[in-house]
């Protein structure tokens, strides 16, 4: 096993600081709470709290539709895509790092909706993610305080006997057991179209009363990756938002979250999160990305057909700290 000090280098300082040791990367089993990791994608430093267990429904490896049964016209995503179990973590970010994941479109945070009756407020955690398991990079540290976030030391505690040396707090259990509803990632959606590989991870948000209606609200995270070296550009998206109180929404416009973010082998992962809301407990959505080649030609790239589902059983209030 060969284990190498890797060094963390920001361009604008041109600083290098000592971060720790790499270790081998789990092929088999899952990485347990405390595990320091790099994101292998978005390069930040991090720290597991505790492991999700996900459906990923992944449409690359979905056997071809028989000749014989062609796809009736608007039928997008009508194959069957049977759902594996894949380990997703989530995960504190060190603060430090967040300026410089320039391929996201914000730090990721945990959103649902606040529970004061006449506000539109969100509830958010700042510096919290959700990691697949081929995302982290393990590595150890002799820092006893190695992830800067104001949650770090309410979370865990430095206990050298043990491997990773952090363990849970009762905090820690605590608050995943109260906000367990509103944190749970259970449905991941994967697809590739000419080399470019969308994923989607909605997240139910809660439920509003207005206007004597229910409107339910859920946010979706999307990673764009580019698989091949050809440099391409995001330049327009269009969704299709079907509601189970029988609406069919269509929405397109210029780039997403205000941005066009260019893929390039540099840089071939972009991600970003969006809400919605609908009139109905459930529904789903699917569209398309239009992506631009550097010679001006366009092509379209298929956004995985995902569920909307809200909490079946109606849940607390999400409970945890005020910042």
């Amino acid at each position: 096993e060969i284990r190498t000090i890797f060094l963390l280098s920001r361009p604008e300082g041109k600083i290098l600081e000592t971060v720790g040791m790499f270790e081998a990367v789990k092929q088999h089993g899952k990485y347990e709470t405390g595990q320091l990791f790099l994101h292998s994608v978005f390069g930040y430093r991090g720290i597991v709290l505790f492991p999700w267990h996900a459906r990923l429904y992944d449409r690359d490896i979905t056997p071809p539709i028989p000749e014989s049964k062609p796809e009736p016209p608007g039928a997008h995503g009508s194959k069957e895509v049977k759902g594996k179990t894949h380990t997703y973590y989530q995960v504190l970010i060190d603060t430090r790092d967040c300026p410089h994941i320039s391929q996201r479109s914000q730090t990721e945070a945990v959103t649902f909706l606040a529970n004061h009756d006449d506000s539109r407020a969100l509830y958010a955690i700042p510096g919290l993610d959700y990691v697949s398991h081929e995302d982290i990079l393990p590595y150890n540290s002799a820092e006893q305080i190695p992830i800067q976030h104001e949650l770090f030391e309410r979370f865990l505690l430095f206990n050298p006997a043990k491997s990773p040396p952090f363990t849970a707090r009762d905090t820690l259990k605590a608050w995943q057991e109260k906000n367990h509803p509103w944190l749970e990632l259970s449905d991941v959606h994967r697809e590739t179209t000419e080399n470019i590989r969308v994923t989607v991870i909605p997240f139910y948000m809660g439920m509003r009363e207005a206007q004597n209606s229910h409107v339910y609200w859920w946010r979706y995270c999307i990673r764009l990756e580019n698989m091949a070296s050809e440099v391409v550009q995001l330049r327009e998206r269009h969704w299709r938002i079907f509601s189970l109180s029988g609406t069919l929404e269509t929405v397109r416009g210029r780039g997403v979250v205000g941005r066009e973010p260019v893929l390039s082998k540099e840089q071939p992962a972009f991600q970003y999160s969006s809400h919605v809301s609908l009139q109905a407990p459930s529904g789903h959505m699917w569209g398309t990305f239009r992506i631009e080649r550097t010679d001006g030609s366009h092509f379209d790239v298929r956004i995985p057909p995902f569920s909307l589902e809200s909490n079946k059983d109606d849940k607390a209030p999400p409970a945890g700290y005020t910042f």
